[in-house]
């Protein structure tokens, strides 16, 4: 079984760490790879290499920095076939989900072209006072530590380096350890594309090396997305270090259903939100909050999750397993929680895959019944649990998405009513809104929202990255 390199300045190089961990095959149960802890030297040479190429990178054009990301986007289309395989093979989503991530990165690097040419121009006023001009110019601050986790590992990827390269900065990557295969790929990508040694390197390795990167003294700060205990860690070691943050962190999402809703289209959305991706992703509900009068929509929620558990390359699959062993079994034990609280409407632990497979699997839970003091309402679950909840009014729910956890990340709505539906908007305090979505997941020409528990930092990640890689700085000029 190989040992996944680390990618530093511009070569793929073997680890010297004694210590290596396996990567699974979710779907089946198997090794496919070993990931290596890497050194402290390792991480180092990779920051090294960093500031290095930044002093180059900093200088070039901003054509040729949009060349790269032009360059790069072809290549990942020429490869999408095997960028989703290794997305299905490591993480254990369908094929068309992670098709579905491919194109999604795609627009992040074609997001970050447009901002290179754009919101990185700065401003500038003439005679701010007699003969005397003023402008705002945005500088590159350096190199930065990107770490990204183990459900989104390609578009995590793309929502900061490929802005991190339009900008003028530099990223050391270090890929979540469950799964990290598909950071080689996008290294051999990036190298390929003619980007230079160092803009981008990758380490790998588990939590002790992400921290040895953000400790490092010349990493200007670290973006994140990832659970609400490690976001918080590492923005509270970045504050101690004195640097930048950029910390995307947990979710608790909640989907209300209004009495006019179209029921068959919201069941529809419904599901596919509570249930894409095994549920494992930041923007996933899973509270079903039903308003006095929708209560016919959890019957039909329940006839459409009655999915088809498989590997995510068979045609028939509708669901995969787990990414991880320790994903499924802490969905197993909020399931058994949950039977203390409220009623199984639908227990995954009866949903087998079609074919026999050894993997990770679990299938669609609802839970009726369950009070809103109960864990499974407040705490982040990340598997395809879902907890009825009830409302006697939009005021009800509102109050209940605000107040009954400490996560801001997302929450949708749907109803036929605008009036509604705008109250809804201006009154919950999320930082992704839905109407009549289930994944209220911003194009990549926008900023990913998030609040409170769900956000640590001043930038979000994608556009707004701008703030984190640069800075700003004023000339005031006058000539005699």
């Amino acid at each position: 079984m190989s040992l996944l390199p680390n990618f530093i300045d511009g070569q793929f190089v073997e680890s010297k760490s004694s210590e290596k961990i396996p990567v699974k095959n979710p779907a089946f149960d198997t090794d496919i790879a070993y990931v290596p802890v890497s050194t402290e030297e390792e991480v180092a040479a990779a920051v090294e290499a960093g500031v290095a190429a930044f002093e180059k990178i900093r200088k070039t054009a901003p054509t040729d920095r949009v060349s790269y990301l032009l360059k790069i986007r072809e290549l990942m289309i020429r490869d999408t076939e095997l960028l989703a395989r290794i997305l299905v093979d490591n993480h254990g989503r369908t094929y068309a989900e992670a098709v579905g991530e491919v194109k999604r990165s795609l627009e992040n690097v074609e997001a970050a072209a447009a901002l290179a040419y754009t919101l990185a121009k700065g401003e500038k006023m003439v005679n701010v006072s007699p003969d005397i001009d003023q402008e705002l110019i945005r500088e590159p601050l350096g190199c930065f530590a990107v770490i990204t986790p183990f459900n989104i590992p390609l578009h995590a990827w793309s929502s900061y380096v490929p802005y991190a390269i339009a900008l003028g900065a530099t990223v050391v990557l270090k890929p979540s350890e469950v799964t990290p295969v598909v950071a080689n790929e996008v290294a051999r990508i990036v190298k390929e594309a003619g980007v230079p040694a160092g803009v981008m390197s990758v380490v790998h390795g588990d939590g002790r090396v992400a921290e040895k990167l953000v400790r490092h003294p010349d990493v200007q700060g670290v973006g994140f997305i990832g659970s609400t205990r490690t976001g918080k860690f590492l923005y509270e070691l970045a504050a101690k270090e004195g640097k930048r943050a950029s910390i995307n962190a947990g979710a608790k999402n909640h989907l209300v259903v209004m009495p006019d809703a179209d029921f068959v289209k919201t069941a529809d959305a419904a599901v596919s939100s509570f249930f894409g991706m095994s549920g494992q992703r930041c923007l996933a509900a899973s509270n079903l909050v039903v308003v006095k009068g929708a209560e016919r929509v959890v019957e039909l929620v329940r006839e459409k999750s009655a999915l088809k558990l498989g590997y995510g390359m068979d045609r028939e699959t509708e669901m995969g397993p787990m990414a991880s062993r320790a994903g499924l079994e802490k969905v197993r034990k909020f399931i058994e929680l949950g039977e203390e609280y409220g009623k199984l409407l639908v227990d995954g632990r009866n949903n087998k895959p079609v074919k026999p497979l050894n993997g990770y699997f679990v299938g669609p839970t609802i839970f009726t019944d369950i009070p809103p003091t109960a864990p499974l309402a407040k705490e982040e679950i990340f598997g395809p649990v879902v907890s009825v909840l009830h409302a006697d009014s939009l005021d009800a729910a509102v109050e209940l998405i605000n107040k009954n956890t400490p996560y801001g990340n997302a929450a949708s709505i749907f109803t036929s009513n605008p009036n509604t539906a705008r109250r809804f908007v201006l009154d919950v305090n999320v930082g992704n809104v839905g109407v009549n979505i289930g994944v209220p997941q911003p194009m990549a020409y926008f900023p990913l929202g998030g609040r409170k528990q769900s956000f640590f930092g001043t930038a979000h990640s994608r556009v707004d990255t701008i703030r984190f890689f640069t800075d700003h700085k004023i000339v005031t000029t006058r000539w005699w």
